[in-house]
Order: C-alpha cells, then sequence, then structure tokens
C-alpha cells in the first residue's frame, strides 16, 4: 500500500528555488533514507511533508488518518516535567484508563449487594481491560526504561528536569519521546548525531523492527546500510529514488550518471551532425535546399533534449607529509586523567609506529577527545608519560574547531597562519574547499558547522604534518566531502589517529580499533567490521564451531582470507609487508621489554616492574594478533 505521495512539489525562498518539480512514492513499512549535500533541501522538504510548511505547487498525499512524528535538529523542550514525566505523557490514554479501572474496582466492591449493578460495572470492566492490555497497559514503564536505557540516559536520571538537559540530550529525549509514540509515519533528522556508538546500534534495530514507516535524513553511511530498503537524493534541486540500502545507491547513482551523460553526449553528436547538414542546405540557397534545411530545423526544435548531467560540486584536497618519521611515531604509557574527583581512564597505553591508521571509540564521556588533546599537549595528564619519535610533526583537527578564530575573515585564517604563501597559492586552496569568490571575506564565525570544517581542513592540509589527529572529522561533512576525505587518508603517506563514532568512515581508514570502556581499554587488529566480529565471537562463544566441526580459529582465518580476497592486489600486498613490519618491530619490542625486566632498577622497583610486565604482556598479545593477520593475508596474495 502507498503511504504517501508526492507531486510536482515545487519550493523557493525569494530568489533561491531549493526544489523543482518534486515527485516522490513511499510504500508503507518502508524505511527510506534522503541524502544529498548540505543546503540541498532535505530538511525542506521533511517540513512540506509534516504539513510545518506549504509548498509554492504541487501536492502532497497521506493516508488518511496517518499519524506524522517528526524529529528535528533543533528538538528543545521547554516545560518544567523531569524526563520521565515527559515520556509518560506519551501513554497519559493508557494511564487514564489505569485510572478508570481502578475507580470501577472500588465501585463493584460496593456493588456487592446489587447484582444488576455488579454484572454491568463488571462487564464493562471486562471490556475497558481488554482496551488497556491491547493499549500495552502493562508494558509501558518498562518500555519508557527501554528506551532511556537504549539512547544512552543513565539509571537514576529519570528525575532531573528535561529543561536542564544539554542540546543534544534534548534531541534524544525527544527522540525517545517519538519512538514511544510509535506514529505510522516517523520523519528523523540526522537521529545519529548526538548517539554514541552503543545508542546507534542498539537506533538501528529498533527501526528495523519499527511497525510504521520510516523516513530518514542522514550522513551517517553505515547507519543507512543498516536500516534503509530504499534511499531518494535530492540534487540539483530534483529528487531521485533509488531501490535498496546506501551501497546499492551508491552504485545504481553512478551507472545513472554514466548513462545519462552517455545519452546526453549521443544526442550533442546528433545535434551537431543536423546542423551541419541544415547549413550546408542553407549555403545551397536554393528553393530545395532551403525547405530542406527548414523541415530539419523543425525537427530539432521538436526534440525533447536530454537535460545535462552535473555533479554538485565536491571539495578535493589531500595530505602529504613534508618529512618521514622514524618507525615508532607515539608512544603513551601508564596514561590517567579525571576531572572534579571523576576518573575518566587510567592506566592507558598505546604503541603507534609509522603508517598505523589507528581508530579510538567508545561510549560518550569516556574520555576519548581527552585523550586526543592530551597527545597533541593542550592537556597535562594526571599520571604517564606521552613519548614521539624522530621528526614527528603533529596535526590536529579539533572536532570543536576551538583554532579557528571567530573575527578573522576565511582568507586571514588562513594566510595569518601561512603568511609566506602568495594570495593565489591562499584562494586556490580555499578553492578546494569550495569557498570561493565574495565567501573568502566571510567572518569565520558566520561559517556554517561544514564550512568551518572545511576551513579547519584547509588548514591541516597545508601544514603536512606526518601524524594527524582527527577528533570526530566528518561532523558536519555531507557525503561527498566525507568520501573525499576517506580517499586523501587513504593516500596519505603519514601516521593517523582518529577517533570517530563513523562506522563507515573507521571502515574505509582504520587497521586498528582502539575501544574504551569505564572497564578498560582493548585493542583489535583490523576495520570496524573486524572489531565486530571479534566483539560477536567474545560474545556468542564456539556454538558455531560445534556445527561445522572446524576449530574457531580455523573459523577466524577462512572468514578473514573471504573478507581479504575482495581487496585489490595493491591494498593486499601493501598491508602483507606493513604485517610482517609489525611483526618484527614488536619481536624486538617484546626483546627489549624482556631484558628491561632483568634490570636490578625495574626488578627491584614494584610499580615499575608491574609497568614493563604489563607492556610485555601487551606486545605479546598484539603479536599474536599480528601472526594470525599474517597468515589470513598470506593465504589471500598467494590465491591472486
Amino acid at each position: 500500500m502507498i503511504l504517501l505521495t508526492l507531486q510536482s512539489i515545487n519550493k523557493s525562498f525569494v530568489m533561491n528555488e531549493v526544489l523543482r518539480d518534486v515527485s516522490l512514492t513511499l510504500q508503507a513499512g518502508s524505511r527510506m533514507g534522503l541524502v544529498g549535500v548540505n543546503g540541498s533541501g532535505k530538511s525542506t522538504l521533511f517540513r512540506i511533508i509534516s504539513g510545518d510548511m506549504a509548498p509554492d505547487s504541487g501536492t502532497v498525499s497521506l493516508v488518511k488518518g496517518t499519524r506524522v512524528g517528526v524529529l528535528t535538529q533543533d528538538a528543545d523542550i521547554q516545560s518544567d516535567l523531569t524526563i520521565q514525566q515527559e515520556l509518560e505523557r506519551v501513554f497519559e490514554p493508557v494511564r487514564e484508563m489505569e485510572r478508570r479501572l481502578r475507580t470501577m474496582e472500588r465501585e463493584m466492591e460496593a456493588a456487592h449487594s446489587d447484582p444488576d449493578a455488579f454484572r454491568q460495572l463488571s462487564n464493562a470492566y471486562e471490556r475497558l481491560t481488554d482496551r488497556f492490555e491491547a493499549a500495552g497497559g502493562y508494558e509501558w514503564p518498562s518500555r519508557i526504561q527501554g528506551v532511556l536505557a537504549g539512547l544512552g540516559f543513565a539509571r537514576g536520571r529519570e528525575t532531573q528536569p528535561a529543561n536542564l538537559l544539554s542540546g543534544g540530550e534534548k534531541t534524544r529525549l525527544c527522540l525517545a519521546r517519538l519512538l514511544l509514540t510509535q506514529p505510522e509515519l516517523l520523519m528523523l533528522d540526522e537521529p545519529t548525531n548526538h548517539l554514541d556508538l552503543a545508542s546507534t546500534q542498539w537506533l538501528e534495530e529498533t527501526l528495523k523492527k519499527y511497525r510504521g514507516t520510516v523516513m530518514v535524513i542522514s550522513h551517517d553511511r553505515y547507519f543507512l546500510n543498516a536500516v534503509c530498503d530504499c534511499m531518494a537524493e535530492l540534487s540539483m534541486r530534483r529528487l531521485t529514488q533509488y531501490e535498496g540500502n546506501y551501497d546499492r545507491f551508491a552504485v545504481q547513482r553512478q551507472a545513472n550518471l554514466e548513462r545519462q551523460l552517455k545519452e546526453y553526449k549521443l544526442q550533442q553528436a546528433e545535434i551537431a551532425r543536423q546542423e551541419a547538414i541544415i547549413a550546408r542546405y542553407r549555403m545551397y540557397n536554393r528553393e530545395k535546399s532551403i525547405k530542406l534545411a527548414e523541415s530539419r530545423e523543425k525537427r530539432l526544435e521538436k526534440l525533447e533534449r536530454v537535460e545535462k548531467p552535473v555533479n554538485e560540486q565536491k571539495v578535493r584536497f589531500n595530505f602529504k607529509a613534508r618529512r618521514r618519521t622514524g618507525d615508532d611515531v607515539l608512544m603513551v604509557k601508564d596514561l590517567s586523567k579525571g576531572f572534579e574527583g571523576r576518573t575518566l581512564f587510567e592506566g592507558f597505553g598505546l604503541h603507534i609506529r609509522a603508517g598505523d591508521r589507528v581508530a579510538v571509540i567508545g561510549p560518550n564521556g569516556v574520555g576519548k577527545s581527552t585523550l586526543l588533546n592530551i597527545i597533541a599537549g593542550r592537556l597535562n595528564p594526571d599520571r604517564g608519560q606521552v613519548i614521539f619519535g624522530s621528526n614527528v610533526d603533529i596535526g590536529y583537527y579539533d572536532q570543536q574547531q576551538a583554532q579557528l578564530h571567530p573575527d578573522k575573515d576565511v582568507l586571514s585564517e588562513l594566510w595569518d597562519d601561512f603568511p609566506r604563501l602568495e594570495m593565489d597559492r591562499i584562494r586556490g586552496v580555499l578553492a578546494l574547499f569550495l569557498l570561493t569568490g565574495d565567501d573568502v571575506y566571510q567572518k569565520v564565525g558566520t561559517l556554517s558547522g561544514g564550512e568551518r570544517g572545511r576551513v579547519a581542513l584547509a588548514k591541516l592540509m597545508l601544514r603536512q604534518d606526518n601524524l594527524l589527529l582527527l577528533d570526530e572529522p566528518t561532523n558536519h561533512l555531507d557525503m561527498d566531502s566525507r568520501e573525499v576525505l576517506e580517499a586523501a587518508l587513504d593516500d596519505f603517506d603519514g601516521t593517523l589517529l582518529t577517533v570517530s563514532h563513523d562506522r563507515y568512515f573507521i571502515n574505509k581508514v582504520a587497521d586498528r580499533v582502539v575501544e574504551m570502556t569505564p572497564e578498560g581499554v582493548k585493542e583489535y587488529l583490523g576495520n570496524y567490521d573486524d572489531y565486530l566480529e571479534k566483539k560477536r565471537q567474545e560474545q556468542t562463544g564456539a556454538d558455531e564451531a560445534d556445527r561445522t566441526g572446524m576449530t574457531r580459529t580455523q573459523m577466524d582465518r577462512e572468514k578473514r582470507v573471504l573478507r581479504l580476497q575482495k581487496e585489490s592486489a595493491k591494498a593486499l600486498k601493501q598491508r602483507h609487508a606493513k604485517v610482517e613490519a609489525d611483526i618484527a618491530a614488536t619481536e624486538d619490542l617484546i626483546a627489549e621489554l624482556e631484558g628491561q625486566m632483568g634490570l636490578p632498577e625495574v626488578y627491584s622497583n614494584p610499580a615499575e616492574s608491574a609497568r614493563v610486565a604489563r607492556e610485555h604482556r601487551a606486545a605479546g598479545e598484539r603479536l599474536e594478533q599480528l601472526y594470525e593477520e599474517w597468515e589470513a593475508l598470506s593465504e589471500a596474495v598467494s590465491a591472486l
């Protein structure tokens, strides 16, 4: 059944046309992802569908009685109610039924002496009880607790006034309220912006099982892959629908673009041929040839022209390191940090070598950004050491863009940091990041989040550092910009340490994942999918091994080899060589630590002895993982 139909929607703001002849059909039960560059009109289209804004022309048709729930990016809560009370309002009809049932119970108790009255009350009580049960009357308290836990609200916060929450927490609370309301059409604008990985995964599972229809605007490609079964893209004011998730959409979009470009070129060639024939006929200047020319001109005028496909502008940049580092780039030893009596992390250790791509993940508030600030020298640790190798130049991307100066214009923001560069070079760099013309004279403080992010990336590119510390680098970037960033980091010849919630990004750039939790820190070789697989193995045990007769190690290696064989030959050989180098370096480190264990100043000092033992144990575990990786890579390379 078709739930929603848009026909020829047009919308402009003064002279700025946003939507042109937009049509859409959405089946009931579908999960549609709506994508497009920043400013393409996605939120405007949401407002038109929800009835919050009228189109200039066109129609919006919804099945009668459809309840629409919308989550906006600027959700706000002003009431004095607590978190619990805000969510209980959703179930007010059910709670009213419960109050009526209690009243009827008292009336039935008083009516025992009147059989007729008791029978009437009893029948009414039974009917109301059935309605109460069907409406989830016994389930709503546990549903509230489940949604709060899933969206990252710690137990005990239910009594906190909702209007005292941060902006991100208010958005999460509005999302919780929508999920409990369960409208037939659920419209979510960037729902994962304020969620950590665990909450995002919970939301994915919730939306996949959602009984209604879902439309979601998101830049989270991993989320769109997990949730959506159809996609729609707004580009150049027009909308195109696609079947499948984000990955299928990306393939289909590229194929459509190539097909449209081929059709356009063929038609242009035919038009040029016809115009040349017409010109020859007119050159003869005879009555018959002029009639033939006019006849062909009329046919050309009636020809339906294929519109030239235009890719919207993309940022274009790359990262280069101005010099090479030594093999050891960064060593973090026994690092601890807390604020106001609350410990964020303690005993944190990390060893990064040249060429490593390390992603740090974990729940909000565990100290990931604090860790990067300590490594970047912007914060002092409570305890521990941060040791850099030789020739290390640090480039730091702050998700808050605190290093930018809001009162400077964009051109001065770059030129003041790189005064030896000519203006044309600075403007050329800004143009790569889609900041052209008068845009370069805007104050940094007036820019959007995406524009500020592009300015910060432009400065980072010009620095040519060999160790990049990136804190949520894909925040505020549209999908095309994220893909360009991933490609730039893939070609980067330096070392990378990033904090990110963007799982698609982690899959593309990371070869090691460091998980920070309140319980401690654990490392996993590979990208985000490899991390998930290891986590599943840790949680589910060896059930599959019993069914297949294979050992867990054999299964792990087989799965890894199959996944690796999908990579390009060049990438496989590069990873194979890198893992071999890492094995040699780790073996050297183990030998060095074993040598330290025999030193009197170490074994006679309990604290130092414990530290060396911890590092030795961690190095041994890493060596074991590297050997597993090397075996799988060797098998994949030999199959080429």
